[in-house]
């Protein structure tokens, strides 16, 4: 069987933003003012993208991140992919967009609870 060439195709993105999909379904929505606007909807408002390669950054809903929170989506900034952020219902877009913009805002990571010692 012949295989074709890999073909490269032009995008204007500067960066990219990967959401929970699995997380967004458990929630129905959860964010904006009634609560039912999904993460990734929410985050192309507040930064007035559209979802095609020529927008300025890419915000992608993925099927699974495997991390599964309560009450909150997993987001992965595709600047930062050793920090991923858990982003709680009802989290302003706001407070979403400035975690992405300043990359002093999003804190350390937390310790496996597995490193933890036992009482």
């Amino acid at each position: 069987m012949e295989t074709g060439v890999i073909r490269v195709l032009a995008s204007r993105w500067q960066g990219s933003v990967l959401v929970c999909g699995k997380c967004s379904k458990k929630l129905d929505g959860g964010f904006g003012e009634k609560g039912r606007t999904p993460l990734v909807r929410l985050l192309r408002q507040a930064l007035g993208l559209k979802k095609s390669r020529k927008a300025d950054r890419g915000v992608v809903e993925v099927k699974c991140l495997g991390v599964c929170p309560k009450n909150a989506v997993v987001m992965v900034d595709g600047a930062r992919p050793d920090r991923w952020m858990l982003v709680p219902t009802g989290a302003s877009a706001d407070e979403v967009v400035a975690t992405l913009s300043q990359h002093g805002n999003v804190p350390s990571p937390s310790p496996p609870s597995a490193s933890l010692p036992l009482p």
